[in-house]
C-alpha cells in the first residue's frame, strides 16, 4: 500500500521506525534534564524565583517519564510469537531485571560512590520495571478491561488529591504506611530495621495505569497506516482537548490551578502548563501523551540523518539511559577540574534528589547545558549504532535484556 505514512521498513521484535524515533527524542530530551542536575547554576524552584530559559528546559523534559513508561506498555503488546503465559513471565523478569538496575548500576552511576548506601532511588527505571511485573498480572484481561483499567487508575487518583496530605499524615502511623508511600504518596520508605531507605519520586499510581494503556494501545500500531494516522491524530487531539478544558477551567485533575502571574503572560502560560509531577496528575498525563500520540505519524515519515540517529538511540534505550548517566556525570567532573584545578566532593553527593545546590562557580547557563547535552549525545551515537546491530544479530535471550 503506497501511503506517505508508511514506515520504510520493519525493525526487528515487531518494532515500527515511528516508535524508535519517539524513544530517541525521549532519551535525547532525558540527557538534557540530566545534565542539568549537574551542570545548572540555577537550581530549580517555583516560578516566582526560576528563570523562563530554566522553566523552558525543565519543562520539556516532563515528556520523558509518560513516553518512556507508554511506549514500554506498547512494545510488550507488539512483541511477536508468545502466548499470554509467555509474554507475562517475560514482563515479570524483565520488569525485577530493571528494578535491579536502578538500585545497583543506576545508583552509583548518579553518584559514584557507595558511601550513600542503603539508600535507594525509585526513579524512572524503577517504575517502569514495578509497572512491567504488575501488568505481567494484567495481560490475561481482555484488551476493555486494561483500558478501563488504565483510565481509572490515570485519571481517578485525583479525585483524592484535596486529602492526599491528610490521608499520609493520618497513614504514618499504620504498619502498612509504606505501601501506601509504594503505591501514591512517595517519599521516604523504611525499608524494616535494615536502616536501609527508598526515597519513592515514581510512586505506581498512576504509571502503572500509563502502562496498561501503552498495553491496550499496541494493537492499534499493527494497522493498516491511514487508519492507524486517524486513530492516533484522534486520541492525540482528544488528550490535548481534555487537558485544555480541564486545565483553562481550573475543573479537575491537578492539585493546584494556574493563576495569572505577576511576572507577565510567558509566566502565566509557565503556569498554565506547570502541572504535577510527583505523583503525575491526569493534567501531566494528558499534556504529554497527547502530543506524542499526534506525533508518532509524523514520525514514521521522517527521513534523513536526524531521524536515523534518533531511531538508533530507540532501538537500544535502557543502554542509552545506562550510559548516559555516568557519561554525563564524567563530563561534569571534567569540566569542573579543567577550570579549577580541583573535584569538588558536591560531585560525589546523593544525587539527583539529594544533593546540596551546584557550588558556586561549578554550574552554567541553559546554553551551555545544551551544547553539553549534545557532545554526551553525540559521544553515545557509535555505541549505540555499534550495538542495535549486535542485537539484532545475535539470537541469545539475554541480548535482550538491554
Amino acid at each position: 500500500m503506497n501511503d506517505r505514512f508508511t514506515n520504510s521498513r520493519p525493525l526487528d521484535e515487531g518494532r515500527l521506525r515511528s516508535l524508535d524515533i519517539a524513544r530517541g527524542v525521549v532519551m535525547v530530551l532525558m540527557a538534557v534534564d540530566h545534565v542539568r542536575v549537574y551542570a545548572s547554576a540555577e537550581a530549580l524552584g517555583g516560578l516566582g524565583q526560576m528563570s523562563a530559559s530554566l522553566f523552558v528546559m525543565r519543562w520539556v523534559t516532563h515528556f520523558c517519564a509518560p513516553a518512556f513508561v507508554f511506549l514500554a506498555g506498547v512494545g510488550a503488546a507488539l512483541r511477536r510469537s508468545e502466548s499470554k503465559g509467555e509474554l507475562a513471565r517475560y514482563l515479570a523478569v524483565r520488569g525485577v531485571w530493571l528494578i535491579l538496575l536502578e538500585f545497583t548500576v543506576v545508583r552509583v552511576a548518579w553518584t559514584f560512590s557507595l558511601a550513600h548506601y542503603p539508600y535507594f532511588l525509585g526513579g524512572v527505571i524503577w517504575a517502569i520495571g514495578v509497572s512491567l511485573v504488575v501488568l505481567a498480572l494484567l495481560v490475561r484481561l481482555p484488551r476493555a478491561a486494561l483500558i478501563v483499567f488504565g483510565l481509572v487508575v490515570v485519571a481517578g487518583h485525583d479525585a483524592f488529591d484535596a486529602q492526599r496530605q491528610a490521608l499520609a499524615a493520618s497513614l504514618q502511623d499504620d504498619r502498612f504506611a509504606w505501601f501506601w508511600q509504594l503505591l501514591w504518596f512517595g517519599g521516604d520508605v523504611e525499608l524494616g530495621a535494615t536502616g536501609a531507605q527508598l526515597a519513592v519520586l515514581y510512586s505506581i499510581v498512576p504509571w502503572v495505569g500509563v502502562m496498561a494503556l501503552g498495553y491496550a494501545f499496541g494493537p492499534v500500531m499493527k494497522l493498516e497506516p491511514a487508519r492507524r494516522r486517524r486513530i492516533c491524530f484522534a486520541l492525540g487531539g482528544a488528550a490535548l482537548a481534555a487537558f485544555l478544558v480541564l486545565r483553562g477551567f481550573n475543573v479537575y485533575g491537578n492539585p493546584w490551578p494556574w493563576t495569572s502571574s505577576p511576572r507577565g503572560a510567558w509566566f502565566t502560560a509557565f503556569s498554565f502548563v506547570n502541572t504535577d509531577k510527583y505523583p503525575a496528575s491526569l493534567q501531566f498525563v494528558l499534556m504529554t501523551l497527547g502530543p506524542l500520540l499526534v506525533a508518532l505519524p509524523w514520525f514514521e515519515r521522517a527521513r534523513g540523518a536526524t531521524s536515523e540517529i534518533l531511531a538508533t538511540f530507540g532501538r537500544v534505550p535502557l543502554l542509552f539511559y545506562l550510559l548516559h548517566i555516568p557519561l554525563i556525570h564524567g563530563l561534569a567532573i571534567a569540566l569542573a577540574f579543567a577550570r579549577t584545578g580541583s573535584i569538588d566532593p558536591w560531585f560525589f553527593a546523593n544525587h539527583p534528589a539529594a544533593a546540596p545546590p551546584t557550588p558556586d562557580g561549578l554550574g552554567y547557563g541553559v546554553a551551555a547545558m545544551v551544547a553539553l547535552t549534545a557532545f554526551a549525545v553525540a559521544l553515545l551515537y557509535l555505541p549505540s549504532r555499534a550495538y542495535a546491530t549486535w542485537k539484532r544479530s545475535d539470537p541469545r535471550p539475554w541480548m535482550r535484556l538491554l
